[in-house]
């Protein structure tokens, strides 16, 4: 009797796979994977003022998740 609702889930996920496969292969063959430099550098040309602050925004996020008190 139920039968039925597992084969619709099971054929709803194939197509949803299969649609997330084909776009995972039409990134890869259109080239968004292939700007290794920019994971490689990233860091290299980050400057001591950009890391300073972007440590004060994560302390003043954190202080603020801290104090948050939903009502």
């Amino acid at each position: 009797m139920d039968d039925w609702i597992i084969v619709m889930m099971m054929s709803v996920s194939i197509f949803l796979g299969s649609i997330a496969l084909a776009g995972f292969f039409w990134a890869v063959k259109n080239g968004q994977f292939d700007d290794e430099d920019k994971f490689r550098n990233a860091t290299k040309f980050d400057g001591e003022d950009e890391l300073n602050d972007a440590y004060k925004l994560e302390k003043k996020r954190e202080a603020l998740e801290k104090n948050y008190r939903p009502e």
